[in-house]
């Protein structure tokens, strides 16, 4: 089998200890790291951990977009010497909080995704095209401000879809995609993530809350937890252990023939036999 391409590397990376005063407001240091991470072309990777554990942080850090510590080299060439237009062909972000200044259109919205292309002839089959892929194409007319907050997630997620529609070997980092979706539509757009990502050669980090959703989509996870990885491991066989850890609870392992093993917290497994 061919060696797979080392697609990001993140050595000795974090944040400084810092503190700040703003308004009376004390704020605790915030320190994430130092951590070495390497991430090899088209995998799935799972970000687990704790409210306020440094998750998002260290997505914003991957991305180029934080200040930090240490080096980070993208396609064998440092983060920082990479401009905005080259990062933008090859690297997709979506954060957690997307929330626009102006009353745009759903459309216009989508359209960013490829505002660093000076020449774009294909721009509106691609906005259509990453918009039925996120399921809004029946959104595009409509003005962002009158969306809910599940639909304006998806308009965002068509957004990065179409920023690297035409493009592989990238990456698409992702901040809890799936939140404010009903269950059934969580399933069908993380369907639809893995799908774009896999037909286009793309990696994928993803920052999730559901333990069964990592293990059952992504094949390496990694734990975070007070700013520091805990453990970085392959997602099957489910680390239970390694997870109990990072949440402070106990959980039950159910193997299932050809499938992922099963998660269930302890105490919620009770409340279901009772």
């Amino acid at each position: 089998m061919p060696q797979t391409k080392l697609l990001l590397s993140l050595k000795d990376t974090g944040l400084k200890n810092t503190s700040y005063k703003s308004i009376g407001i004390h704020a605790r240091n915030n320190t994430l790291g130092p951590f070495s991470i390497d991430i090899k072309s088209k995998e799935r990777i799972a970000i687990l951990g704790p409210s306020g554990a440094g998750k998002s942080t260290l997505l914003q850090i991957m991305s180029g977009l934080h200040d930090h510590l240490g080096s980070i080299e993208f396609l064998s060439k440092p983060i920082r010497q990479m401009s905005f237009q080259e990062l933008s062909y090859k690297r997709a972000f979506l954060p957690q909080q997307h929330e626009t200044a102006f009353n745009l259109s759903s459309e216009l919205i989508i359209s960013l995704g490829r505002v660093a292309r000076d020449h774009d002839p294909e721009l509106i089959k691609i906005i259509k095209e990453s918009a039925k892929a996120a399921r809004v194409e029946h959104l595009l007319n409509r003005s962002y401000q009158t969306l809910s907050g599940g639909e304006k997630s998806r308009v965002h997620l068509a957004r990065i879809f179409a920023q690297l529609w035409d493009q592989s070997n990238g990456i698409l980092l992702i901040d809890e995609p799936l939140a404010a979706l009903d269950p059934g539509l969580q399933i069908e757009l993380l369907l639809a993530i893995l799908k774009f990502c896999q037909g286009r050669s793309l990696t994928l980090v993803a920052i999730l809350h559901d333990i069964q959703q990592a293990i059952e989509h992504f094949e390496r996870l990694i734990l975070i937890k007070e700013g520091k990885i805990i453990a970085d491991l392959p997602a099957h066989p489910a680390p239970h252990r390694e997870l109990e850890m990072l949440y402070g609870m106990k959980f039950e392992r159910f193997t299932r023939p050809g499938r992922k093993d099963l998660l269930i917290p302890s105490d919620l497994r009770c409340s279901y036999t009772n």
